[in-house]
């Protein structure tokens, strides 16, 4: 049974829930968490990374994936590396870096990746799992709450490594996107077993050669623990459900940990 719904507790509050989720896996893999629809109607609020239902938010983020007018993505490759990534966006996107070289290399990165996501393991946007509570939230007027808000959102998307990390980390795509994808195949894979403490483990391990790296998983680490000290009001107050990806959750800096050691209580809903 994958353990990837957790209830919290404490402060005499009625509980809050947490799912992990994973974008890759399709909506219908709800169905196979028992308890799950069960937890999220006992609560009166989602909580999640970042509302998306707030289209201005949404325009400025594409505005923060444009590059300075100063700089110039050829001016970070030898003619043979940026001629490679051209090509790789024209067979993968459609369009070259003659109409997208002014986005940041992270966005041009993470578009590369979804693509061959879609290509070599089904993922599917419209129908992840990982934004299902949220539309479905939407849908039924329960409020909806962000961890991060647009400042946030943007740093972590498209400035939280340097410029020159980003080149090469979208270099890293072009050149091995075998590696990305058994990445991700291995992280589904754990997932799909509820090993979140695993998959915390194997993203920074020494091992992991793709553009999700050790550094990332640092940032992520440090967020988890302003996210825990947001939380906690919320937490208090009881009825959140509260969907994030998996790869924060587990591991001794995960934020399951980070809600112990702030006091809660964390348990598995569906223990065996």
């Amino acid at each position: 049974m994958s353990q990837v719904l957790y209830r919290i507790s404490g402060h005499a509050a009625a509980p809050s829930y947490v799912l992990a989720t994973n974008r890759m896996v399709d909506m219908t893999f709800i169905d196979s968490i028992p308890n799950v629809f069960k937890c999220y109607a006992a609560c009166d609020k989602v909580i999640t990374e970042f509302a998306m239902q707030d289209y201005e938010a949404i325009s400025a983020l594409r505005q923060a994936a444009l590059l300075p007018d100063s700089v110039q993505l050829r001016n970070f490759y030898t003619p043979e590396q940026y001629n490679a990534i051209d090509e790789a966006l024209r067979v993968n996107l459609g369009m070259g870096l003659d109409q997208l070289g002014r986005m940041k290399p992270s966005y041009l990165a993470e578009m590369q990746r979804n693509e061959l996501m879609k290509r070599w393991l089904n993922y599917d946007e419209e129908r992840s799992m990982e934004t299902f509570f949220e539309k479905v939230a939407l849908q039924t007027n329960k409020p909806i709450v962000g961890l991060d808000n647009v400042g946030e959102t943007m740093y972590m998307l498209f400035d939280r490594e340097p410029f020159h990390w980003q080149c090469e980390e979208l270099l890293k795509v072009v050149e091995y996107p075998e590696k990305e994808v058994r990445f991700e195949r291995q992280l589904l894979e754990m997932y799909q077993y509820g090993r979140l403490t695993d998959i915390s483990y194997f993203v920074t391990s020494p091992d992991n050669q793709t553009s999700i790296s050790y550094s990332d998983y640092q940032v992520y680490a440090q967020r988890n623990q302003v996210w825990a000290k947001r939380l906690t009001p919320y937490l208090k107050e009881g009825k959140a459900f509260i969907t994030l990806n998996a790869i924060y959750l587990g591991g001794d800096q995960g934020l399951l940990a980070a809600l112990r050691e702030a006091g809660f209580r964390v348990k598995a809903v569906n223990r065996k």
